[in-house]
């Protein structure tokens, strides 16, 4: 790898992605079989060249075999060895040449390794689920794997017909034929490479809400024995959805669907217009209602507006923790501040090394990033008010829709709404690792209606200065 490209990755995960190029479309073709975990592809990648000439690029690909590379037609040279397939065209291509390549592998899609485990495709007791994030997408399609390189999506997928097959998009067509059917998905808007999900599995599928009045289309896949739990513990997902529209804009997606795989899963996980739940997650209690929250915040928080690379991971999962907040409080359980308090008094009691902006692989997805994300984006609604909080709030997931942001960027943007300076507050909770006091109303409110949510407190100043996946 060059010094130049080297300097362009992301830092956390120098190996995964290529900046040299871009790719604004993917076209994958599938065939899976589950009883010997099997999986045979075609990639059809479209991409734009960034830095010329490009002699030679790279995808990320597992160790899978692969048959046949072309680019614009043309056999490369190529060598596949540690997750990684390198192309050298057999001529250099220009800056903003638009070029395609084709990729065909097969063999039996694994987890990638990773500091938190397995990664990515994950073969079930009957079935499949993709679940990637960060780094995960290469077990079982060649990507450039980077957050920021952001494409849409055509996926066709031939299983044997008894399985359900769902992934992020439009369902287009479902074709049977003799004991297969293939399933189609279209998934148009920008996507990252982690956030493209699938599962395979025995499933019903439910409504959820009323999309003939208008409203974005829900479904859920659940297996049968589970329906009566989930039919409580997923009953107000369609409130949240327009509670979420209501604070954040216009939902990002053509639709949102939950698959309930029938195993237990350590955590769910967002995909882009998807989230998988396991069935641990399904009690008929609402035991895990503020996960619904935070996976279907990530639609707007992670999924639309996506980060630029690893080490601004807190700007998905502080929204994401805050937006399980916000639902708490319009919902009618515990107040925004309640619930700021009791994740200060937790933080309180741990070790004081962690940073939001640019925490470190290691630390990236400590639960403290998460508690410490949503205190820092309630210290922001106390110093704005509500009203300039929430049109902040609305104007930063509506302007930067579809698009790619930094830490920077938000600084920036919040200051826009703020009446004085807001440098100390943001560099105390963000860049500094010690643990500033829980945010209080900095003056005092002067009517009973005003800014709701930050009561005033005896904590202190304030304008100073794995977990839910």
């Amino acid at each position: 790898m060059s010094g130049e490209q080297r300097a362009a990755s992301d830092p956390y995960f120098p190996d995964n992605g290529d900046p040299r190029y871009r790719v604004h479309r993917y076209e994958l073709a599938l065939e899976y079989r589950p009883g010997p975990n099997r999986l045979a592809g075609t990639a059809r990648l479209s991409a734009i060249v960034r830095r010329a000439p490009l002699t030679e690029f790279h995808l990320n690909l597992a160790e899978f075999k692969v048959g046949r590379v072309m680019v614009d037609g043309r056999v490369p040279h190529y060598t596949h060895r540690g997750s990684k397939l390198r192309i050298r065209p057999a001529k250099p291509l220009p800056a903003g040449a638009v070029f395609t390549v084709e990729v065909h592998w097969s063999g039996n899609p694994k987890p990638v390794r990773s500091p938190w485990g397995g990664l990515g495709w994950e073969e079930l007791t009957d079935g499949a689920l993709v679940a990637s994030q960060p780094v995960g997408a290469p077990s079982w399609y060649p990507c450039n794997d980077r957050p920021a390189d952001k494409a849409s999506y055509h996926i066709s997928i031939n299983t044997p017909s008894a399985y359900t097959v769902v992934a992020c998009g439009r369902l287009l067509t479902r074709v049977t034929k003799a004991s297969t059917t293939t399933w189609v998905y279209e998934q148009s808007a920008p996507t990252s490479s982690y956030l493209v999900g699938l599962s395979i599995g025995m499933y019903q599928m439910v409504l959820l809400g009323d999309p003939g009045l208008g409203g974005v289309p829900q479904t859920a896949h659940v297996p049968a024995h589970l329906l009566p739990q989930f039919s409580r513990d997923f009953a107000r997902q369609p409130a949240m959805l327009k509670l979420f529209e209501e604070l954040f804009g216009p939902y990002p997606f053509g639709e949102y669907a939950v698959v309930v795989a029938d195993e237990e899963l350590d955590v769910p996980v967002e995909a882009q217009g998807l989230s998988l739940f396991g069935a641990n997650h399904v009690d008929g209690a609402r035991g895990s209602e503020r996960l619904i929250a935070h996976e279907l915040a990530h639609q707007w928080f992670g999924n639309s507006v996506s980060i630029a690379d690893w080490r601004h991971i807190w700007l998905n999962e502080g929204f994401a923790k805050y937006a399980e907040w916000l639902w708490s409080e319009r919902s009618g359980g515990r107040t925004t501040h309640e619930l700021a308090a009791a994740a200060h008094r937790l933080l309180t009691s741990q070790a004081q090394d962690l940073r939001l902006v640019d925490p470190g692989r290691k630390l990236m997805f400590d639960d403290r990033l998460y508690q410490r994300g949503g205190l820092a984006v309630h210290a922001i609604r106390c110093a704005l008010g509500d009203g300039a909080f929430f049109l902040m709030l609305h104007d930063w997931a509506t302007v930067h829709r579809h698009g790619v942001v930094t830490t920077a960027g938000f600084t920036t943007h919040v200051a826009r709404y703020a009446t004085g300076p807001m440098d100390d507050l943001l560099s105390a909770w963000l860049y500094e690792p010690s643990l500033p006091p829980l945010p209080a109303l900095s003056p005092p409110p002067t009517s009973t209606t005003a800014r709701p949510g930050c009561p005033p407190t005896n904590d202190g100043p304030t304008g100073r200065g794995r977990a839910s996946a």
